[in-house]
């Protein structure tokens, strides 16, 4: 059974371990500091009970930042990214949100095609961007609110 719950700091173990064994983006410092954030919300897709995707978005008025959006390698292409996907658009429209953003790697071919198909759209670049010097997309996806 598939299901998302919204998570908090009491599992901050799982969402390290979901990010050490996938893009490896923080350290168990920087998710607690996330945690922490006012407006940051972090959704667990879940499998049963094991979780196998992880996304934290933070909502500043009007616009959201995705900043962490993962699946298990192991359940890559089979929909539980779009289904998260859809989900966190739905909740971003609950909250009017009219403008999701979200870096991602300009050699990440994969992800970009995955975020095109959800109307995210390339609108900067920010140079040197990650850890090892790569630059990244900044992605757009313009909601409409309710």
């Amino acid at each position: 059974m598939i299901s998302i719950r919204e998570i908090n700091e009491k599992d901050i173990d799982l969402c390290y371990e979901l990010d050490s064994n996938t893009i490896s983006l923080w350290s168990k410092k920087q998710w607690s500091c996330e945690f922490k954030k006012k407006g940051v919300k972090v959704f667990g897709l879940l499998l049963s009970n094991l979780v196998i995707g992880i996304c934290v978005f933070h909502v500043i008025v009007d616009e959201a930042q995705i900043n962490f959006f993962v699946i298990n390698q192991k359940f890559r292409k089979k929909g539980y990214g779009s289904y998260l996907m859809r989900y966190l658009i739905e909740q971003c429209e609950k909250l009017n949100v009219s403008k999701l953003f979200l870096e991602v790697s300009l050699g990440n071919v994969v992800a970009e095609k995955f975020y095109s198909r959800f109307d995210f759209s390339t609108v900067g670049i920010r140079r040197n961007y990650y850890k090892d010097g790569s630059d990244a997309l900044l992605k757009e996806k313009k909601l409409t609110t309710k």
